[in-house]
């Protein structure tokens, strides 16, 4: 995989944010998924999926997706406070 396009998001980040774009069946799907897309393990795939709701050039990508996990992410840190 490459590092960074001329927008400047990996293939990797792409792949993510395309991972969560879809809906699954069950968490097991999306696990294996994504270790046979993207060589990663699940843990790994959510560091850097949560590092990639913070970056500019996620959201310029992939705005509704971004967004939507923005929101989710919120919601559950203030449930947690």
């Amino acid at each position: 995989m490459t590092d960074h396009d001329e927008g400047g998001l990996s293939e990797r980040a792409r792949g993510v944010l395309a991972i969560e774009r879809r809906s699954w069946a069950g968490p097991g799907a999306k696990e294996r998924a994504v270790r046979e897309r993207l060589g990663i393990s699940p843990t790994h795939y959510y560091q850097l999926l949560n590092a990639l709701l913070d970056d500019e050039r996620a959201l310029a990508h992939d705005p509704v997706t971004v967004n939507r996990l923005r929101r989710i992410r919120e919601a559950q840190r203030e449930r947690r406070a």
